[in-house]
Parts: C-alpha cells; structure tokens; sequence
C-alpha cells in the first residue's frame, strides 16, 4: 500500500475543490492516482481502471466503499487501509468514524470526506436542474457505450 502524506491529501481535498494548483501539484509530484479519485467517484470507468491497471487497489476500494460496497470496505480493511476506510465511512454518514480519525489527528482524511461529499452533493444539484436534465438527456447515450 503506497503512504500518502498528509499534504497530498490536502492536496487531492483542494482539487477536488476546484483548485487548479492543487491539481497542478498532484500531477507534478508524481499523484496521477489520487487525480483519478474523484473522476472514479464520479463514475468515470476510464480513471476506474487506470486505478486498477496501476495496481492502486486501496484506492480503487476507496472509490467502491463510497458507493457501499462491503467488499471494499472488508478489503480496506483488510490492507489495514484503515484511514480510508473511516474517510469512506464519514462519506456514508458514520459519525463514529469522524470522531476517530479527529482523535487519531488524521484532519486531512476528514477534510477529504467532507471535499468529496461536497462534490457528491454538487454534481446530484446539477443533474437535477433544468440545464442538467437536457445534458443528461442528451448524454443518454454515452451511458451504454
């Protein structure tokens, strides 16, 4: 399992936060990986297997574990994956595992959470609007090539 400092996971919660720096530095500092998070939360398949192609299977459970998949989660757990498993937890409304990671002083997780669960959340407002249902219409398609 590849350690990831507490500064590149701000890093990847800043991105994923609209920060164009922080994206630069990701990609920069040899990160490509933690890039492809978000696109695979997202439901991009093409950073869904440039995750799995890459051989950076904690974080391709990372991606299922938001989307509740216990095997995931059993698999973080597992790889003794423990902080991104919380991080995925907090995603799915575990308080519980908040308050671990903020004992543990693992703030950056929390923060990453809370980044992706933002993002969950904006891209759910877009689909909904009147200009996201004509682009969802519209890319009808693209959902079954």
């Amino acid at each position: 399992m590849k350690y990831y400092s507490p500064f590149a996971i701000e890093q990847l919660a800043n991105h994923i936060q609209g920060d164009i720096s922080a994206f630069n530095w990701l990609i920069n500092n040899g990160y490509p990986e933690l890039v492809a998070v978000i696109d695979a939360v997202r439901d991009d398949k093409k950073a869904f297997k440039f995750l799995i192609d890459g051989k950076h299977f904690v974080l391709a459970a990372f991606v299922n574990t938001i989307w509740d998949d216990e095997k995931a989660f059993k698999f973080l757990i597992d790889s003794k994956a423990f902080d991104w498993a919380a991080c995925a937890n907090i995603i799915n409304g575990d308080d519980k595992a908040e308050k671990a990671l903020k004992a543990a002083g693992k703030l950056h997780f929390i923060g990453l959470s809370k980044a992706i669960l933002g993002r969950i959340h904006e891209d759910g407002d877009r689909a909904t609007t009147p200009v996201g249902m004509l682009k969802n219409i519209f890319n009808f398609k693209k959902k079954f090539d």
